[in-house]
């Protein structure tokens, strides 16, 4: 006999979209505006079926646009139906993500880009020679 988990239905209107996007994974975490996080998911775990993306294709961004569909999904099921979204980082996934957002049905109330640039901190890293 196996235990099934019951979805919960929030009564949550307005959630927080974090998306963080490197040059190698995009990460997505929906949070209440508390910042509780509800759900989460990266273009690493999309893993089932003809969708994936190990190594070096959970950087395309391809891989982002079907985590954010994802993490619509799972935000809609818990009753989210205004979302602001926050970017972090460099990544190939920032655009495509955003758009996957914007496609799943969901109203984006504002977005912010919390990137972090360096303010002439520690020394980069020599340019690489081919």
């Amino acid at each position: 006999m196996t235990i099934q988990k019951r979805k919960r239905k929030l009564n949550i209107s307005t959630g927080i979209a974090n998306i963080t996007t490197t040059f190698n994974n995009t990460i997505i975490t929906i949070c209440d505006t508390l910042g509780n996080t509800l759900c989460w998911t990266s273009s690493g775990t999309r893993n089932t079926g003809q969708d994936k993306f190990i190594n070096a294709k959970k950087s395309t961004p391809f891989a982002a646009q079907m985590a954010a569909k994802k993490a619509a999904e799972k935000a809609i099921e818990l009753g989210i139906e205004n979302i602001e979204v926050i970017i972090k980082g460099r990544g190939n996934g920032r655009d495509a993500s955003l758009r996957a957002l914007k496609a799943s049905g969901l109203t984006l109330l504002s977005i912010e880009d919390k990137t972090a640039t360096a303010h002439n901190g520690c020394r980069p890293p020599k340019k690489r020679r081919l």
